[in-house]
């Protein structure tokens, strides 16, 4: 077996000194040059998919195939550059611009409409100087469009509709539009042409930036890995697109458990399964296609769910679909091996309380599921002692933490002593002369590390945070706010090969990977 590290880290938060305040798609290759300084073989990115109007989450997606327009390198791109480049902005969007750089957080409210500006003018100059004069590029973003018409059609011309009724539901839109009339929705691709060119454009230009970026990151040593979510945002493409596979009026949330009294509710439309199947999990199978066209894997956003959905309609009760275990597991695995048919590398997110039985599939699939160090314990042992890494079974991802949950440095701040005793305990911990009373520094930082690193597992995943012993979250569940999706690195990654304290950093942690790599030989 071969195992594998890599680092975990959200687009949006890895801009370069020529970003725009937020990571964009060239990026992705100057990290993965100090992700392999680290030692690292891979990358885990959060969704990159065009969110939802007014949403700063990436799991509440306007559409499941659609790359995010936001993660353009404007800069980069040839059109906006012969359109006068940063000189053609107007003097109020260079000063948001500025803005948008020096802040520590991600500013989506100054960058979104921002790049919006600079890709209009992107746009019209590809429009009058290449579309409409037939040149070779005009000629490649037509096959494009004809080769990605499967979903490019449904998406371009939905963020038009949406642009011309100010971003409302689709649910209300005009019936005609709304029902997706065919005379209507001809009618309205005449009207909306050039609209509609624009969104399959960004796409195109999108599209180009990331394979180029991948490529990059591949040369390094580095695969990058994707996240696939659960569902879409009910005002999307897909849920237009596929309404009646979709029950509209039921959200997706999860049942009340250890970390919540009351569950959770996503406010996402629930799968109507039984029209799903019988459509042998079409959209479901597009989105595995799509996915394993831009990531050498990706991790499976709440997988339970794809089992068994937890729905909550208004004013009635909850329940789970399908609503017995074979029917679930049936459905699960159906579904997952429609993942594992594209070659993609997948691992099962499977954390939080779920059946029995989720787990007995995974391995039977050969699916890797989830790990995460805080939370592997022995749970009905007296002590509940934790669970030593070199114990997790081969088939599985271990994890510092996730995009969800606190850092290390947080989570030994607000762990009781009894919590911090039982996990030096832990034979890797026990002689390393740390005591439950000690404050968060580096030498407790180093030797969590460590211990993460000694897992048995094929893949670990370490949150950036965690290889610096940062505080910093990328989210709060069950919150709103700015604190959550706007985290930014520190530094710009085009200079994380040249500064110091990451310098060090990727220094150490290469001496626990190749430790783990050593581990792995001698078990073989």
């Amino acid at each position: 077996m071969t195992r594998h590290t890599g680092l975990l880290m959200p687009l949006f938060s890895a801009a370069a000194t020529s970003s725009w305040g937020i990571g964009e798609l060239k990026d992705i290759g100057l990290l993965a040059e100090w992700v392999a300084r680290c030692g690292c073989d891979r990358l885990m990115i959060l969704p990159i998919g065009a969110m939802a109007a007014g949403q700063t989450s990436p799991y509440s997606a306007a559409s499941a195939m659609a790359l995010d327009p936001i993660y353009i390198a404007v800069e980069s791109l040839t059109d906006f550059v012969h359109a006068g480049g940063l000189d053609a902005l107007p003097a109020n969007v260079r000063t948001d611009l500025t803005a948008a750089r020096a802040a520590a957080q991600v500013r989506y409210e100054i960058v979104r409409p921002a790049k919006d500006h600079a890709l209009d003018l992107a746009f019209m100059q590809f429009l009058r100087q290449e579309w409409e004069q037939h040149t070779p590029r005009a000629a490649a973003l037509a096959a494009y469009i004809a080769r990605e018409r499967w979903w490019l059609d449904d998406y371009a011309l939905f963020q038009a509709l949406s642009e011309a009724h100010a971003t409302a539901s689709w649910r209300e839109w005009p019936a005609p539009l709304r029902d997706r009339d065919l005379p209507a929705i001809d009618a309205v691709r005449r009207q909306f042409a050039r609209h509609i060119l624009r969104h399959q454009y960004l796409q195109w230009i999108a599209e180009d930036q990331w394979q180029s970026a991948r490529v990059a990151a591949e040369a390094c040593g580095v695969a990058v890995f994707g996240d696939l979510p659960f569902v879409v945002n009910v005002h999307s493409a897909d849920v237009w697109a596929r309404a009646d596979e979709f029950l509209l009026d039921v959200s997706v949330g999860v049942p009340p458990d250890a970390f919540s009294e009351t569950g959770q509710d996503w406010g996402l439309p629930a799968y109507h399964w039984d029209l799903v199947a019988a459509r042998d999990y079409a959209w479901i199978r597009q989105r595995a296609r799509r996915m394993a066209s831009l990531f050498s894997g990706f991790r499976v956003d709440h997988v339970i769910g794809f089992y068994r959905t937890y729905g909550r309609p208004p004013g009635g009760d909850p329940f789970f679909s399908p609503a017995d275990e074979a029917s679930q597991t049936r459905q699960g695995e159906e579904i997952l091996r429609i993942f594992l048919e594209t070659g993609a590398a997948i691992i099962a997110e499977d954390l939080g309380t779920v059946p029995d039985f989720l787990r007995a599939s995974l391995t039977r699939l050969g699916v890797e599921g989830c790990k995460v160090l805080r939370w592997e314990r022995r749970w009905n042992d007296p002590d509940k002692p934790f669970v030593d890494p070199a114990e997790y079974p081969p088939l599985s991802c271990a994890l510092t933490a996730t995009h969800d949950t606190d850092t290390l440095a947080d989570w030994w701040r607000a762990a009781d002593l009894e919590e911090r005793a039982q996990l030096l305990r832990l034979p890797r911990l026990r002689d390393r002369g740390l005591v439950p009373t000690s404050p968060w520094n580096e030498a407790l930082c180093d030797a969590l590390l460590a211990l993460a690193c000694s897992a048995a597992s094929q893949d670990l995943f370490v949150a950036v945070q965690d290889l610096f012993g940062w505080e910093d979250r990328v989210n709060v569940p069950g919150t709103v706010g700015a604190h959550n999706w706007t985290w930014r690195m520190p530094w710009p990654v085009d200079r994380l090969m040249d500064t110091p304290g990451a310098i060090a950093r990727a220094r150490f942690f290469h001496t626990l990977t190749r430790d783990r790599s050593r581990s792995d030989t001698d078990s073989a």
